[in-house]
This record gives C-alpha cells, sequence and structure tokens, in this order.
C-alpha cells in the first residue's frame, strides 16, 4: 500500500484518503495501486458496505503526477492490468455505494473519479476542471461518455475542450456534486451518509445502484478506447512538448 493512500475501516464504510499534500495529491502509480488496492479489497470485504474517497483538508486530487509520467516503467508482465487500469475498472464496476467528499481542487483524474461516485460532497472552496486537451491529452475514466451524459454535448464539450476552472456551485448545478457544505462539516457530514448507506439492505441497494447507472458495456468500451488514445498521446510529440514545459525548472 503506497504511503500517500490512507486507508481506514469502521461501521461498515471503508475510508480511502489520499495523502500527499505537499503535490496537491497528484496520483503516482503507486498511489494508483493503493487505491487499487483499497477498492479491490472493500469490494471484496462483507463488512466493507461502503466506500468513502476524500483527500486532504486542503485539496482533493490535482490529478496525475506529470514527472511520473515520465519516469521509466518497471518491467511486468504485459497481460496483466497496470495500477490505474485496476484503478479505474475496479472502481467503475464497484457494486457498493460510493461517497466522495472533495476538499479544494478537483483537477483531470480528481474531477473524473467523481463521475463514478454515487454521493458527492464538497466544500465552497472546490474547484475542478478537465484540463486534458491543454496536456495534449483524452479524458479518460468514461467522462468522454459520462459528461455528455450528466450535463448534455454542448455544456461538455464546453467543459473539457476549454478545460476552464469551474467551482463549486457551478458544479452543484451541474450535478458533479449534491451538495457544498462548509469545510468543518465536509467530512463529518459524508462519514454520516456514507454509514447510513453501509447500515441499508446490501443487496437492494446493489440492485438499485445497478440501475441507476448508465448501460455498463458501452461505459467499459468508452472507458478502454480512452485508454488507446491515452496510450499514444502520452507518446506523441505535441503532448511530450508540453509535459516537458510544465516540468521544466521555473525562475
Amino acid at each position: 500500500m503506497s504511503e500517500h493512500i490512507r486507508v481506514s475501516v469502521a461501521d461498515g464504510v471503508c475510508t480511502v484518503a489520499m495523502h500527499r499534500p505537499e503535490k496537491k495529491n497528484a496520483l503516482t502509480r503507486e498511489m494508483y495501486l493503493g487505491l487499487a488496492e483499497a477498492i479491490e479489497r472493500s469490494a471484496a470485504d462483507p463488512a466493507v458496505r461502503c466506500l468513502l474517497l476524500t483527500g486532504t483538508a486542503e485539496v482533493f486530487c490535482a490529478g496525475n503526477d506529470i514527472g511520473d509520467f515520465q519516469k521509466p516503467r518497471p518491467a511486468e508482465d504485459p497481460d496483466a492490468p497496470g495500477p490505474s487500469h485496476r484503478f479505474y475498472f475496479g472502481l467503475a464496476n464497484f457494486e457498493k455505494p460510493v461517497v466522495a467528499a472533495v476538499h479544494g481542487l478537483a483537477i483531470g483524474i480528481g474531477c473524473t473519479m467523481l463521475l463514478h461516485a454515487d454521493i458527492v460532497y464538497a466544500a465552497p472552496e472546490a474547484r475542478f476542471r478537465l484540463h486534458f486537451v491543454d496536456l495534449g491529452l483524452v479524458p479518460e475514466l468514461g467522462a468522454s461518455r459520462l459528461v455528455p451524459w450528466l450535463v448534455g454535448k454542448h455544456k461538455a464539450a464546453e467543459l473539457m475542450l476549454l478545460g476552464e476552472f469551474f467551482d463549486a456551485a457551478a458544479a452543484e448545478r451541474m450535478g458533479f456534486v449534491n451538495r457544498i457544505l462548509d469545510r468543518a462539516e465536509l467530512l463529518p457530514n459524508a462519514t454520516a451518509t456514507a454509514q447510513a448507506l453501509a447500515a441499508k439492505p446490501q443487496e437492494a441497494m446493489r440492485l438499485t445502484k445497478r440501475l441507476l447507472r448508465p448501460d455498463m458495456p458501452p461505459l467499459i468500451a468508452r472507458m478502454e478506447e480512452e485508454r488507446e488514445i491515452l496510450a499514444e498521446r502520452l507518446r506523441a510529440p505535441e503532448t511530450q512538448a508540453i509535459m516537458a514545459n510544465v516540468l521544466k525548472p521555473k525562475r
């Protein structure tokens, strides 16, 4: 388990907190592995009846660590899914309820993972961004299908082609979040909601969640398509130049 992923279980709720505040909880390969393992264990553990995703008191997740993108990958079984693949599809296929508590920034993957939560609470200062194009990339985690489903085609194009920040009030209007809560109330309320969900009849919960989701086979197919294109984009000269500029030491 990554030192930057903190996991605890109480009252039927598995709380998974991203904790790398010095890097705004930007995700590394090791953090993806920690998230994937927490989700897989929660899925298999009958004592876990709800998942709660959160970050630190200042930030939820500022996206992928671009420097980590550039590191050489260790030799692995080419037929085995990697950490990010395990996280993406483990979260998408998770049958138990998922609650998220969003402090501060939710950028890139920090925003798209919220599309797979069932209930999302955010602090007033939370800010969201889908800036994949600006990095020379494409959306992931099914966002190219889920965001239009959530907000409509034209608004989705505005969010993902322009890639501008939007605040918690806009996120609430568009349906990215359920409620805006003061920072001090955010995690306690999210935890209480997760505990309430954990106390409900679980088979009825599972079936209702399945019925509420968009059609899963096309979503999973789109996620696979996004990952293939994303892998190509990461090798593209355009994207490499953008990332090199981002990583260039600032004077």
